[in-house]
């Protein structure tokens, strides 16, 4: 089996200073990157990722070196890995903790849009877990926010609906982030996708809330009202 140093050494051999370049500008420049896009990322660590995802329990050594590498390609693999079926479905309430801790470092948001997903598996699979999404709601981290708000993004009819409308009000204009590009957008972005499944109950949460609600959430929250 490829070894971490070996899967590295893979993503150097590929890398591409021009488009490295152009991956950093469009993240603003925090990090670094090899340049490679998701596309060949992912046929490059197709066989490393299944053969890991086969392994009795979820590797958390692995990502949490893979977050200290400096290029962000190996965060993502890190997600990647983290988001498979075969990894996921062994992921345990307590590992919640390790998730933000992974949130709250090098966070930003292409990392904590890819954790909340992961997140959103352990709250599915343990219904205790909402309390936590609650309390990441109200952090004083914005991106624990964003990432609590977004958790449910894929559940479709499973959405708790409660818990969803209880998030989003703890991050309205009273909110020390109410201004916060990152929160609103994410308030919009988990309304917008409810908006498919449940479009009158997201037509009366912006008509009740509209007013402590940022332009930005309301605009992307109505899109396909």
């Amino acid at each position: 089996m490829m070894t971490y140093s070996e899967m590295i050494k893979l993503f150097e051999k590929n890398s591409d200073s021009e488009k490295a370049a152009k991956m950093a500008k469009y993240q603003k420049n925090h990090f670094a990157f090899y340049g490679i896009p998701t596309p060949l990322r992912r046929q490059l660590s197709k066989a490393f990722l299944k053969e890991k995802s086969l392994e009795e329990a979820v590797d958390w050594k692995f990502v949490f070196e893979m977050w200290q590498e400096d290029c962000r390609e190996c965060q993502y693999l890190a997600c990647d890995y983290l988001q498979m079926p075969r990894v996921s479905a062994k992921l345990l309430l307590s590992d919640l903790d390790k998730i933000k801790e992974l949130a709250v470092s090098k966070a930003w948001w292409d990392s904590v849009d890819n954790l909340d997903e992961v997140a959103g598996v352990i709250v599915k699979k343990n219904p205790q877990a909402k309390e936590i999404m609650l309390e990441w709601s109200a952090a004083d981290n914005f991106w624990l926010r964003r990432l609590a708000i977004d958790h449910q993004l894929t559940f479709k009819k499973a959405t708790d609906e409660h818990l969803l409308a209880a998030i989003i009000e703890n991050n309205l204009s009273d909110s020390v982030f109410a201004k916060e590009f990152f929160i609103n957008k994410a308030i919009g972005w988990a309304l917008r996708e409810y908006s498919k499944t449940n479009p009158n109950w997201v037509h009366n949460f912006i008509e009740n809330h509209q007013e402590q609600m940022n332009r930005l959430s309301v605009r992307e929250a109505s899109k396909y009202l």
